[in-house]
C-alpha cells in the first residue's frame, strides 16, 4: 500500500476543524475539485471512507475522525523535525544556543522551540545534542544559553528546574524468557542480569544506576555500551539482551510487540527532566522565553 502523503493528511485535519472541503481547501489555497480528488485518493489508500459527502456539506465519518487526530499527531513530528533539522543547521550566530539530551532532544525540544519560533519568528536558535554530562559541561562552559538534561544530577553550579517527567522501562524482545513471567524483576535479578545499556554520562544510564543504588543493588552489569537510544532498542530486538530505556523510545515497538516491557519490583525508574543554566545568572530574552514554555508544555 502506498503511504498517504503529507498534503494530504493536512487536508484531511483542515477538513475537521474547518468543518468542510471548501474551507479546507481555501486555506490550503487549491481548488475545491482538486481537494476532492486528494480526499478520495486517500481514501482509497487506506481502504477507509473518511468523508461523508452530503448536499449540505461534508463531515468526517468517525473512521475520518480517528485518522485525523492521527494526523495531527504525524504533523506536529514532521513540524518538529523541520525545526529541530533548522536548530541543528543554525548552532553558529545563534541568538540562541541550546543543549539538549538525547531524549529531549527527540521527543521535546523541537517542538518547545519551534513554540518560541512562531512567537519571535526572527529569533534564531541553535541547538547542539549530546548525553547529559556534555550538555552540563556546555552550559557550564558558557556556550550554551540553555540546556536540558535527563540525569538525576547532582548539577554543581548549574541552577536547575524542571520542565517534564519519564519513565524507564526494562524492555526485551518477545522471544526471551522474561517476556513470558508472570511475577516482577527483583532489584536484584535486575542489576545481576548483563544489560544493553548508554554510555557513561548518559542521563539514561545515570538514573538506572541511582534507582539500583537506592533499591540496595548492586551497579549495572553492562552486556554492551551503545551511544543512542535508537542504538539500544534495535539491539534489544535483535536479540543482543535486556535494556531499561525510556518509554518514549519504545511505545511504538511495545504496541506492535517487537518489545514486551516487564516489571520490576521495588525500583523506581521514573525520572525528572530538567532545564539547567549558569547559577546565579537571570534568563532573560528567548532564554527565559524558551524554559517558560518547556515548563508549562512539558508533560507531567
Amino acid at each position: 500500500m502506498t503511504g498517504p502523503d503529507l498534503d494530504s493528511l493536512r487536508l484531511l485535519v483542515l477538513v475537521d476543524d474547518l468543518g468542510s472541503i471548501g474551507q479546507a481547501a481555501a486555506a490550503l489555497g487549491i481548488a475545491q475539485p482538486s481537494a476532492s480528488k486528494r480526499l478520495s485518493t486517500l481514501e482509497r489508500q487506506l481502504g477507509l471512507s473518511l468523508v461523508d459527502r452530503t448536499r449540505r456539506g461534508s463531515a468526517l465519518t468517525p473512521d475520518g475522525r480517528v485518522i485525523a487526530g492521527w494526523a495531527h499527531r504525524v504533523l506536529a513530528e514532521v513540524d518538529g523535525l523541520r525545526t529541530g533539522a533548522e536548530a541543528l543547521r543554525t548552532q553558529r550566530g545563534a541568538r540562541l544556543r541550546v543543549a539538549a539530551s538525547m531524549t529531549l532532544a527527540e521527543h521535546f525540544v523541537p517542538a518547545w522551540i519551534g513554540e518560541v519560533k512562531r512567537t519571535e519568528p526572527d529569533t534564531d536558535v541553535g541547538l547542539e545534542v549530546g548525553n547529559s554530562e556534555q550538555v552540563a559541561a556546555l552550559v557550564a562552559g558558557g556556550r550554551v544559553d540553555l540546556g536540558f538534561v535527563e540525569s538525576p544530577g547532582p548539577w554543581p553550579g548549574l541552577a536547575t528546574r524542571r520542565v517534564a517527567v519519564d519513565r524507564l522501562v526494562v524492555v526485551v524482545p518477545a522471544g526471551h524468557a522474561w517476556a513470558r513471567r508472570r511475577r516482577p524483576l527483583t532489584a536484584a535479578e535486575l542489576a545481576a542480569t548483563p544489560l544493553v545499556v548508554r554510555e557513561p554520562g548518559s542521563g539514561t544510564r545515570e538514573t538506572v544506576e541511582a534507582a539500583l543504588r537506592r533499591a540496595g543493588a548492586g551497579p549495572v552489569k553492562p552486556l554492551l555500551e551503545l551511544g543512542s537510544a535508537s542504538a539500544v532498542r534495535n539491539a534489544v530486538i535483535a536479540g543482543a539482551g535486556p535494556a531499561v530505556i525510556s518509554d518514549l523510545d519504545v511505545v511504538r515497538e511495545v504496541a506492535g510487540r517487537r518489545l514486551v516491557p516487564v516489571a520490576v519490583d521495588g525500583v523506581d525508574l521514573g525520572r525528572v527532566l530538567r532545564a539547567v543554566w549558569p547559577a546565579g545568572r537571570r534568563l532573560a530574552g528567548p532564554a527565559a522565553e524558551l524554559l517558560t514554555l518547556a515548563v508549562k508544555s512539558g508533560p507531567g
